[in-house]
Parts: structure tokens; sequence; C-alpha cells
């Protein structure tokens, strides 16, 4: 079973390179973030025609999430398991199968000591605590979580010493994730740096692999992992690449 998580950046912008991934790749689960796409213009007929099942929460313009299956999605939730009113549509789950699978897009921050930084941290909590209680133990959480774990995950450490995304604070909340049981399946594997799934679109930064790793699949399993770097080229790209896992039963 191969799992992807991409921040797609608008799927109405970049809804044919999706189609046209998935009918090349064709991953069993796929999770969106920042579809930037109302429900109701969401394309469920068209995906379903291509094999897939959605589930999904969005807003016009900014944020939203999806997840997209080939079997069906069951206890569909869009939202954390708080009961608190969220107007940002950054998270929605769904039982596929055993599994029981996330598709998150954490808040950015803005600036270290903002009150957009506090709402991230505060945001990290209810995740944890509503991860922690989740039953299944096959538990993957696919998304832009919008930290680079460690040094290794950035292009400059000295240069993003503290700053938003790299700061110690928003290190250890993401630390604090896998604790209660989860592993970041890309370093099951891989423990050389050079790997990222962002960069910028100003100053030539993909090019010249100067990005970040904040995109992740953490899960309860060891899983075979990697970046689909090649997704980051073409026309239109979205700023994220595709991360994968993929497992066995």
């Amino acid at each position: 079973m191969k799992i992807v998580s991409w921040n797609i950046n608008s799927l109405r912008k970049r809804q044919d390179r999706l189609f046209a991934w998935l009918e090349a790749e064709k991953p069993n689960i796929v999770c969106l973030q920042e579809t930037k796409c109302p429900d109701q213009l969401f394309p469920a007929l068209a995906l379903q025609a291509a094999g897939y099942c959605s589930a999904y929460h969005g807003e016009k313009s900014y944020n939203g999430v999806a997840i997209l299956a080939k079997s069906e999605l069951c206890d569909v939730r869009p939202s954390l398991c708080d009961e608190v009113v969220d107007p940002q549509a950054r998270v929605i789950a769904a039982t596929i199968g055993h599994l029981r699978v996330f598709s998150i897009y954490a808040p950015n921050g803005q600036a270290v000591g903002s009150p957009a930084y506090e709402y991230k941290l505060h945001w990290y909590r209810r995740l944890r605590d509503c991860l922690a209680n989740e039953k299944s133990t096959d538990l993957v959480v696919c998304g832009d979580f919008n930290v680079a774990p460690d040094d290794i995950d950035v292009y400059d450490p000295d240069l993003w010493h503290e700053a938003i995304m790299a700061s110690e604070s928003e290190r250890v909340a993401f630390r604090e994730l896998c604790e209660i049981g989860l592993r970041d399946t890309l370093r099951v594997h891989h423990t050389e740096g050079e790997l990222f799934s962002w960069w910028d679109y100003q100053m030539r930064a993909f090019e010249k692999n100067r990005g970040l790793r904040i995109d992740a699949v953490l899960a309860s399993k060891k899983l075979a992992s990697g970046i689909d770097r090649e997704m980051r080229k073409g026309k239109e790209p979205s700023d994220h690449a595709p991360v994968w896992a993929e497992f066995k039963d």
C-alpha cells in the first residue's frame, strides 16, 4: 500500500497535474493539503471516475485538506476531536480498511513570538491530544507540518536558527507527536541530508536545492518512504513535492 502526502497549493489550479499523476503513480491513499477549494467545488465526481473515493474539508482561497483512496472511507471527521470550533480547515480524518488516516495542514505561525505562533503551538497540542486518544493502533498522519524537525531538514541551519518553522518550540511540538507512538517514516530509512519537500518560488531555490523538509508521513508502522522530487518541476508546480510511504500487510 502506497500512501502519499502532498501540499498541492491550490487544487483547482493544479487539478490536471493531480489527475495525470494519479494515473501514472496509482497510489492507494493520497492526503492533500492547502487545497484552497470550497467543498461545493471539490472534484469528487471526477475523482470517482478516476477510481478514487474522497473526503474533503475546504474553504475558499485558504487552507483545505482532503483524503483520496481507492477503497471506501469510513468514519470521516472534518475536525480535531476536541469539539473546539475552528473556522480554519486544517484537518480531516477517515478510516480506510484497518488504517486511521489523518490529513493535516499545520499553521505556519508567521513569526516566532507572534499571536499566530502561539496559535500554532496550541494547535499542535490539540492535535497531539486528539491523536493520543485514537483507539486504532494503525495510525497514519500525513501532512504539511510547517516544521523542519531537525537541522538536517534545512539547507542552512545557521540561517534558519530559531526562525519560523525551525524554532526549538516548534520542533518540540513535532517531537511530542512522535512520542505518542508515531515514526517519521522518512527517517526510518534515510538519515542523509538534503532531502527537502518545500522550496520557495523565489531566488531559484529549487534549482539550488535551498529547501526545507516540512512535509511528512508519520505512522505507527515501519514504512518504506521517499520524496517525489520530480513533481516540483514542470509548468506551474506546487512549491511542495509529494512525500510517500509504502508498507506491506
